[in-house]
């Protein structure tokens, strides 16, 4: 089988940074392989994408050692972003720096209108692709009409039309509801298994990409490839975990369970149903002890909100809801469920057509942005909406400034720390990674110390290490009586930290509960786009109430305490 890409003794470092981003990557991918590249954010992952799709140096520069060879004659770093398209096609981790059409239909018809293909069957191939991401029916919408997650979709049915041999997608899951994402999974490793194309896949929501066999796992960190092998290798390796990586719940669970998986076959699930795993699991459950929180004070209500981008088509309807005083709350649901928009009305970004908002008590109906900025912080899923200043110092004190507080340069610096990004205070904004765009977005927010905090999609691009330290951050703000709104498509991130959950469907509230109680219920999850965790799965091939598991789940991760897991994984980055 003959390689599609050879890696050989491969450096680069970026013009602007003083150490090499890669460094010394020898590696090499055949023909028709599925790989998946993970690491923690900022370990090289998307920046050795960008070597391979050209954006590095067409769009950043910087220098090389070493060669880069696509199927055996094709130099990257030689050769012109079209030479390169014919090789290779790719599905951008930002959304909006690869919506090139004006429509939904004129977006993933552009490869076929390149080819020059007649105007029928273009019509018809574009309606074919947009039907197996669900969004037919979204196809004269613009792209400011679409949620992040929908414009992923539609980069996922734009690449089916490409004809390059080679697939690459970095981060595709990123704003996607759980069920979107099993769907692209799905998409992925179909196209891969009826054209036999190489299909690279850039991820670090290890458990949603491992429902599909991949080939191999190569792991990045600092620059380097640290692990490479199968699936299975590197489960019993235990890989995962010391390179800032999260492994799937079940592979948690069964060592909370204290199962030694380095010499049993643990992947896929379905290999974990014997009597032997059956008993010890149920013996962990009945030794684990599960307490949930309670809240009195309530901070923040929605009552019967109606909202509508246009009149034939509501969005929410007559929606109520509140919020409690330290109270962690997880909004889930579909893409285009009104999530997002619920958080724009209550931030009074947008204005409903009917309802009322209260904020202790007080209708805030007519307070203006600002005014509801002072008390309700809004972090936006997509970070290049909210960043606008030359460097992170720059960034995090300008919100500051404006609102005349004294000692901001202090407190930005406080945020910075907080989200990891004090050591890059005086970069550029453009030499950040996705990632460390959104925890510089987030740190914006916390300098201004808001009563009530909405996250929109925290956790995306995030990677387990940077993920638990700041949901410990949210966790010990939230304790001190700050409420915390999650909007999030993460079922693991719902399950560990939310106090509540509250599922979006069709404009309407659908579930309101304990998270273990509403990732346990079937026709729910189907019904609202969400997704069964390993932990339900779990539960199903052992025969034991998934409720019950989930709740020993969440007390070991309690108990066990998340800054043990940090201090591991620190440990084994630095």
């Amino acid at each position: 089988m003959k390689n599609a890409i050879v890696f050989k003794d491969f450096t680069f470092r970026y013009q602007n940074q003083e150490k090499p981003t890669l460094k010394n990557i020898n590696l090499s991918i055949k023909e028709g392989e599925k790989v998946l590249i993970a690491g923690p954010s900022g370990s090289g992952k998307s920046t050795l994408g960008s070597c391979l799709n050209g954006l590095v140096p067409f769009s950043v520069k910087g220098e090389f050692e070493g060669s880069l060879i696509l199927e055996e004659d094709l130099e990257p770093r030689k050769a012109s972003i079209f030479e390169i398209s014919k090789y290779i096609g790719t599905v951008l981790q930002d959304q909006d720096g690869q919506f090139i059409g004006l429509s939904v239909g004129e977006d993933v018809s552009f490869i076929d209108e390149n080819d020059k293909v007649c105007h029928e069957q273009m019509l018809k191939n574009t309606k074919e692709a947009l039907e197996l991401v669900n969004m037919q029916k979204s196809i004269n919408f613009t792209p400011k009409e679409l949620s992040g997650g929908q414009k992923q979709c539609v980069s996922l049915a734009g690449i089916m039309r490409s004809s390059a041999k080679i697939l690459l997608f970095d981060e595709p899951l990123a704003n996607l509801d759980p069920l979107s994402g099993k769907n692209a999974m799905e998409l992925i490793a179909n196209i891969q298994e009826k054209t036999k194309k190489t299909v690279l896949v850039i991820e670090h929501r290890i458990e949603d990409v491992l429902e599909q066999d991949f080939d191999r796992i190569i792991i990045i960190n600092d620059g380097e490839v640290v692990a490479n092998g199968t699936p299975l290798e590197l489960f019993q390796k235990d890989c995962f975990g010391k390179n800032g990586l999260r492994e799937p719940l079940y592979i948690e669970a069964l060592k909370y369970a204290n199962i030694d998986i380095s010499s049993i076959d643990v992947y896929p699930i379905e290999k974990i149903k014997t009597k032997e795993i059956q008993q010890k699991i149920k013996t962990w459950c009945e030794s684990v002890e599960f307490k949930s929180k309670t809240f009195d004070e309530k901070i923040l209500e929605a009552k019967d909100l109606v909202f509508s981008y246009v009149p034939s088509w509501p969005i929410l309807k007559g929606l109520s809801f509140d919020l409690k005083k330290g109270e962690i709350l997880a909004l889930l649901g579909n893409n285009g469920a009104g999530k997002s928009t619920l958080c724009k009305l209550i931030t009074g970004i947008q204005k409903q057509i009917s309802g009322e908002i209260y904020f202790k008590n007080q209708n805030i109906k007519d307070e203006s942005i600002r005014q509801r900025g002072e008390k309700i912080g809004y972090v936006m899923q997509n970070p290049n909406h909210m960043l606008s200043q030359e460097t992170l110092l720059k960034e995090v004190e300008f919100g500051l400034k404006i609102r005349k507080i004294k000692d901001y340069t202090q407190k930005a610096y406080d945020a910075l720390k907080i989200c990891e990004l004090y050591q890059f205070r005086n970069w550029p904004l453009a030499s950040l990674s996705y990632g460390q765009k959104k925890r510089l977005s987030i740190a914006t927010i916390l300098a201004l110390e808001p009563e009530v905090i909405f996250l929109d999609e925290p956790t995306a691009g995030q990677d387990h290490l940077h993920y638990t330290e700041f949901m410990e951050f949210v966790k010990k703000i939230s304790d001190k009586g700050v409420s915390i709104v999650l909007i999030t498509h993460d079922m693991h991130l719902s399950l560990e930290y939310a106090d509540r959950a509250i599922v979006l469907y069709d404009g309407k509230i659908s579930a309101n509960a304990s998270p273990s109680l509403v990732l346990h219920q079937k026709e729910l999850i189907a019904k609202a786009h969400l997704k069964q965790t390993s932990l339900s799965k779990m539960a199903e091939l052992l025969d034991l109430d998934s409720k019950i598991l989930m709740n020993s789940f969440i007390g070991s991760d309690n108990k066990e305490g998340c800054s043990k897991k940090q201090d591991n994984k620190r440990g084994n980055n630095v």
